[in-house]
């Protein structure tokens, strides 16, 4: 009996031991539904806007290269009759100052063409590059077939200086300057013919006459004198 007692006594200490153990090394508590769960960060985005990148301006012989097929274009439609001789002479007009602002850069930075001349030289050429298209497919037109004897005469130095463009001879400024005197003259025809009935008085075809023969001098002084259009590249 003795034994027994003793052998109960040492079971409840024995347990009684054991208790803190068990209890230090249990689990932790399941987390509540009141406990808030945790997020995860979003992945942060660049609020940067993508930049687009800026054409880089012609080089000095694109600038060149630029300038002659422009030439070339305005001599293409004024010896098709797209353009006018008024049409001309504003685009010519514009190419000579052009090539005006571009000899001041160049005076200014001795020889050179900087980025940033480079690029307002290439927008001005885009400007007048889309006024060429416009003219050229507009409807004013040049008479390509005429029937008179003035109107064969125009045409005839229209394509004389459509010829010095082209071929270099005529520099933008020496073609302004001949077209602006042919418009002149076409204005001056056009105010006799309503004035008269749609034709011209013998005296009106003389004097007509006599300001194209003028006109046909000046485009052979300026077709042969020490001005040319710019080739270098």
């Amino acid at each position: 009996m003795k034994n027994y007692v003793k052998l109960s006594l040492l079971s409840v200490s024995l347990g009684a031991f054991l208790l803190p153990l068990s209890a230090q090394t249990a689990p932790p508590p399941a987390q509540t539904a009141n406990t808030p769960a945790t997020t995860s960060t979003p992945a942060t985005t660049s609020s940067t806007p993508a930049t687009t990148s800026t054409p880089a301006p012609e080089s000095r012989q694109e600038v060149q290269a630029r300038k002659l097929k422009q030439q070339q274009r305005i001599s293409q439609g004024m010896d098709s009759g797209q353009l006018t001789a008024g049409e001309s002479a504003n685009l010519e007009k514009k190419e000579s100052n052009i090539n005006t602002e571009e000899r001041t850069m160049l005076k200014d930075d001795n020889g050179h063409l900087s980025a940033a001349d480079r690029a307002k030289l290439q927008q001005q050429q885009n400007q007048v590059s889309k006024q060429i298209y416009g003219d050229k497919h507009n409807r004013d037109q040049q008479v390509t077939q005429p029937t008179t004897e003035v109107g064969k005469r125009d045409l005839h130095q229209q394509q004389r200086i459509a010829q010095g463009v082209k071929s270099g001879q005529l520099t933008a400024g020496e073609a302004d300057k001949l077209e602006n005197k042919e418009t002149a003259i076409n204005h001056e025809v056009a105010a006799d013919r309503a004035a008269n009935g749609g034709k011209l008085t013998a005296a009106e075809r003389q004097q007509i006459n006599n300001q194209q023969s003028n006109v046909s001098k000046k485009i052979y002084g300026a077709k042969h004198n020490n001005h040319r259009q710019s080739k270098k590249q």
